[in-house]
């Protein structure tokens, strides 16, 4: 059963009603807000003939907190795919993800590049 509590208009005085007369009801419920989830990003790392594959791998394993095993799985699949997976995000991870590779790999002058698509 829902409460209900009685609450009195605050213009019931200016219209001559008497204060203990019938009170006014009203039904309180609550709604849910409707949410929508965000938008979700892969984060793409983009196979090139001159980065290192080690260099690959600490990438992976600094930036997008894979152990060296997965870390090694990812660079080989971008190895013979030409990309590779790293994670999937908002749009604001992702976009930071994707500045702080592309900006370590140059740092390190490697060509190396990193793209992020909607999922």
């Amino acid at each position: 059963m829902q409460p209900r509590i009685s609450v009195r208009m605050a213009d019931d005085d200016r219209k001559g009603k008497p204060p203990g007369g019938e009170p006014n009801v009203a039904v309180i419920t609550k709604t849910k807000p409707q949410t929508k989830r965000p938008n979700l990003y892969r984060v793409l790392i983009l196979n090139d003939d001159y980065t290192p594959m080690e260099f690959v791998v600490h990438v992976i394993e600094r930036f997008f907190s894979k152990d060296h095993e997965a870390a090694t799985r990812i660079m080989l699949h971008v190895h013979h795919h030409g990309m590779g997976e790293c994670g999937v995000y908002t749009y604001e991870v992702a976009e930071t993800k994707v500045t702080q590779v592309m900006d370590f790999a140059r740092k390190h002058q490697h060509p190396l590049q990193c793209v992020m698509e909607k999922k």
